[in-house]
């Protein structure tokens, strides 16, 4: 209920649930064994099916009329069928202006002429909004690494220490600079001033020595010069 207000309160009024799905076979590529590396074609096939549901979400959204998507949640279920068959979804409320003001831009529409998506809650949609900033579109990177396997000797000096394990952590900084960088390409593209409620959400791991790392947030563009808003008041209870 406090969502559905806020979001009444920020000038929006709900159409209603709007989904996209795709199911998508996930295919094998290997690396070199002892070799910090990105498997780019993993990495391309986790993006294009996210990206397959979040446009038949959007396509939903455009046919209801909504001017944006709040709320959104993107989701991955492996099936039972297979290990490598895994279902994407979005999800997320359509909503459409109902006395917000767009700002400079006279749409709400992003630049590509679709309706904004955001994974805001409805009280950080509300305070953005409030702030005079807009959502233009949810943004992603991923990046699908091979971790390289340690030498049999190496794993024996280490036995019994406390010690870094240096190929994992590198290949978690490799595989976070991709990400973001691409999640970063994809604010530019937009003409994004920023992107906000940045978060690494639920990613996949093919085992021990090759996991993926999802960058997600939400790219804003200003309403406004002034980006001020009321400070909160002192609220006391009256209860003894």
């Amino acid at each position: 209920m406090n969502e559905f207000l806020l979001v009444r309160e920020a000038g929006f009024r709900p159409l209603g649930l709007v989904l996209g799905s795709s199911v998508y076979h996930v295919g094998i590529q290997f690396g070199r064994w002892s070799k910090n590396q990105e498997l780019t074609k993993l990495s391309q096939a986790m993006y294009h099916a996210r990206e397959l549901a979040m446009s038949r979400m959007e396509a939903e959204a455009s046919a209801l009329g909504a001017d944006g998507i709040v709320a959104v949640r993107l989701d991955i279920e492996f099936k039972e069928f297979g290990s490598d068959v895994a279902e994407f979804i979005a999800v997320g409320t359509a909503v459409k202006a109902a006395g917000a003001d767009p700002g400079p831009a006279g749409t709400w529409l992003n630049n590509k002429g679709k309706p904004f998506t955001s994974d805001l809650s409805g009280q950080d949609f509300w305070t953005l909004v409030r702030a005079g900033y807009a959502p233009l579109d949810m943004v992603m990177g991923s990046c699908v690494y091979h971790v390289a396997h340690q030498r049999f000797a190496q794993v024996l000096s280490s036995a019994g220490r406390n010690v870094e394990i240096e190929p994992f952590t590198q290949a978690l900084y490799g595989a976070r600079e991709l990400a973001m960088g691409r999640m970063r390409a994809e604010a530019e593209a937009l003409d994004a001033e920023g992107i906000v409620a940045v978060r690494r959400q639920h990613s996949h791991s093919w085992g021990p020595h090759t996991t993926e790392f999802f960058a997600v947030g939400t790219a804003v563009r200003p309403l406004r010069d002034d980006h001020t808003i009321d400070r909160p008041s002192l609220v006391l209870s009256l209860d003894d």
